[in-house]
């Protein structure tokens, strides 16, 4: 596995964002807050969307970029206060729109665990029942916050499943229950967002860490490999 592979994928959706644009400036409002490179999503490419959304002015980190994203026609400042509803423009828990990023892992391998085993670091979790657990990309140092192991889940295969012990610097655990013979190595694993039932789970992630949705979403996608979709 490439170090790319090794890291989780932070899936934007173009299509997402034009649609929490357009619902954000039609609720009110003429800054958008795009700090902390837009949540995450990537500061340059939602100027651009929220400029055709009409949006005249952003909120952005420091002056080198803001002269950046003046040069695609938009005004930017670097102090004030947004009004633009940032959780209808990003489409994040709550809000009516969809979500405009979607936290992808990998299943790098599975293997079965007997009642009463444990797994990752001290042994914080132990089988109730055999069971499979499934070793998966995306770790603390990708801000998946350890708080989140033997509490959080994630969507395999249309079903949400528990990570299990101590979360890792680059992975956690997943058992698997009753999906084992549809996961392989290489099966996707959806931390939050999407459209399936892991959609909302930043609010989840957010009740359990005691960190603000905005800033686990900002982490997770600048740690994350960023692609577009349409």
């Amino acid at each position: 596995m490439t170090p790319t592979q090794s890291l989780p994928r932070a899936l934007v959706s173009a299509g997402a964002l034009r649609e929490g644009a357009a619902a954000a400036v039609a609720s009110g409002g003429e800054l958008a807050d795009l700090r902390g490179d837009a949540l995450g999503h990537g500061v340059l490419e939602v100027a651009a969307l929220v400029r055709d959304a009409g949006v005249h002015t952003v909120l952005v980190d420091d002056a080198n970029t803001a002269d950046i994203v003046r040069a695609q026609g938009v005004r930017a400042i670097t102090v004030g206060d947004a009004d633009i509803d940032t959780r209808i423009l990003y489409g994040l828990p709550g809000a009516r729109t969809t979500p405009a990023m979607r936290l992808m892992g990998r299943v790098v391998s599975t293997k079965p665990l007997r009642a009463g085993e444990a797994v990752s670091y001290g042994y914080l979790h132990r089988a109730a029942a055999d069971t499979t657990v499934a070793l998966v990309t995306g770790g603390y140092a990708q801000g998946i916050v350890r708080a989140l192991g033997n509490a959080a889940h994630v969507e395999i295969d249309g079903m949400l499943r528990p990570i299990v012990g101590r979360v890792a610097m680059d992975v956690c655990v997943v058992d698997l229950q009753d999906a084992v013979a549809d996961v392989t190595a290489g099966a996707d694993v959806v931390y939050f967002g999407g459209t399936g039932v892991a959609r909302d789970a930043l609010a989840d992630w957010a009740a359990i860490t005691e960190l603000g949705v905005a800033e686990l979403i900002t982490v997770a996608g600048s740690k994350a490999v960023r692609e577009w979709t349409p």
